[in-house]
């Protein structure tokens, strides 16, 4: 006489029957999942309650079958539910198993409004209200956000023809999180408040949409002199530059400043301004200095330099 268990249902209908050791009941489990199921009326249920438990070839377990091990509920739910806790344990703690400083919160997300510096390369803006930034310099996105081509205009968009300088920019709006880049550059984040100032246009990363901007010749300046036009912003609001390295920041009124136009970034717009040329004959056979022009600054406010000569717009690839 088979003992009492769980055993391969004789129909093939579920995975387990539970045979009493007598007769199959209509105890079942699928997939760890017990119910009931009589017997059906078919053969197989004929043959099976036809048989004598001791005697069924097919369908009944004989002494001593068992098949692989005696099935067991109570052991299935057990490896399931520690199976469900590992889950819940990986969900409440995606790191788990996993160390090291990209994880530990060397480099997690420096919080505030507006725009935060994540570190010395890249910022993150939370958008309160729209911003412009330069296109392409998305590296992330969080939330609903959308982009959109910015245009300055026509007289903006002949004066970037003519003289190189101008802003490529995409209008960023909605609710989230932008970080934004561009090649590893210096990030440098800068305040207006009813005033204004003067950027090369390549440094320019992002400004806030309250701020007004257009392209002006630098005073002192020419075309001929080197394309010496740069981007004005004025009113209240924010604005990030960057950098090719760090810069330094000067005060031309301790002592007249020069600056070449090609390390230049910025400048306080109240400052007065004038082109000093370096061009000499020696020049045209190589033995000049290499500098021809260079920026001139007097007055209080600042001059920010950077420890790299970019060469000016019209001139990058």
């Amino acid at each position: 006489m088979t003992e009492a268990g769980w055993h391969a249902d004789p129909e093939g209908r579920h995975d387990y029957r539970y045979w009493d050791g007598s007769a199959w009941t209509e105890h079942v489990s699928t997939n760890g999942v017990q119910s009931q199921a009589p017997l059906g009326g078919g053969d197989a249920a004929e043959q099976a309650e036809a048989q004598p438990a001791g005697e069924q070839q097919t369908y009944a377990p004989q002494q001593g079958y068992a098949p692989q091990a005696a099935y067991q509920p109570q052991q299935q739910d057990a490896y399931a539910q520690q199976y469900a806790a590992q889950q819940a344990a990986v969900a409440a703690d995606p790191w788990q198993g996993l160390s090291g400083d990209l994880i530990d919160g060397t480099y997690s997300e420096v919080e505030g409004t507006g725009p935060q510096k994540q570190n010395d390369r890249l910022l993150r803006v939370r958008i309160d209200q729209p911003f412009m930034a330069k296109q392409g310099a998305m590296v992330a996105y969080q939330g609903n956000v959308d982009f959109a081509y910015q245009g300055g205009g026509a007289a903006k968009f002949l004066k970037k023809a003519v003289t190189g300088e101008g802003l490529s920019l995409m209008q960023v709006s909605g609710q989230g999180d932008v970080f934004l880049a561009d090649n590893g550059k210096h990030v440098h984040i800068l305040h207006v408040e009813n005033g204004g100032i003067s950027v090369s246009g390549h440094s320019v990363l992002a400004f806030s949409a309250s701020l007004q901007w257009d392209v002006e010749r630098v005073k002192g300046g020419s075309i001929a002199a080197g394309g010496l036009f740069n981007t004005t912003l004025r009113g209240t609001g924010w604005v990030v530059v960057t950098t090719e390295g760090s810069p330094v920041v000067l005060n031309p009124a301790e002592a007249p400043t020069f600056a070449d136009a090609q390390a230049l970034v910025a400048w306080s717009i109240n400052l007065q301004t004038s082109i000093r040329s370096t061009f000499t004959a020696g020049s045209l056979i190589g033995r000049g200095s290499g500098e021809a022009f260079q920026v001139s600054f007097q007055g209080p406010g600042f001059v920010i330099v950077q420890p790299s000569e970019e060469p000016p717009p019209h001139q990058q690839a």
